[in-house]
């Protein structure tokens, strides 16, 4: 699972099956303490596809990342993201992802503004 937090960005994966820990990685120093405190020991892993990890158990991940939720207070999550390196990886990510959508972004909005829903 990827996690665009607007201070950071992590990849929770399960290590092992049935394992009571995920393991949580991230590309940039401090993204998994500024998401889990201080509590875990981050490595730094060279030879991995993400640098730093951590394995943090299963249950305290799903409770930080609903806390996450409860904390959301910005209308554009783009434009909440301070770092400018971090914001301009998710612009390319936006970017990406709208290929998926089946219709341009705003392509609606000229009817919608004519129904006045704009």
């Amino acid at each position: 699972m990827w996690l665009c937090l607007n201070r950071a960005f992590l990849s929770v994966v399960e290590p092992q099956p049935g394992s009571p820990c995920l393991l949580v990685r991230a590309r940039r120093r401090g993204d998994i303490e500024a998401v889990f405190g201080e509590n875990y020991q981050v490595e730094e892993r060279p030879e991995r596809d993400y640098l730093f990890r951590a394995l943090i158990p299963r249950q305290v991940v799903a409770e930080v990342i609903a806390a996450e939720v409860g904390t959301i207070d910005y209308p554009n999550f783009k434009g909440s993201v301070s770092a400018p390196k971090l914001h301009d990886a998710y612009a390319a990510v936006w970017r990406i992802m709208v290929r998926l959508q089946p219709t341009p972004p705003y392509s609606g909005r000229s009817a919608a503004r004519q129904k006045g829903l704009l």
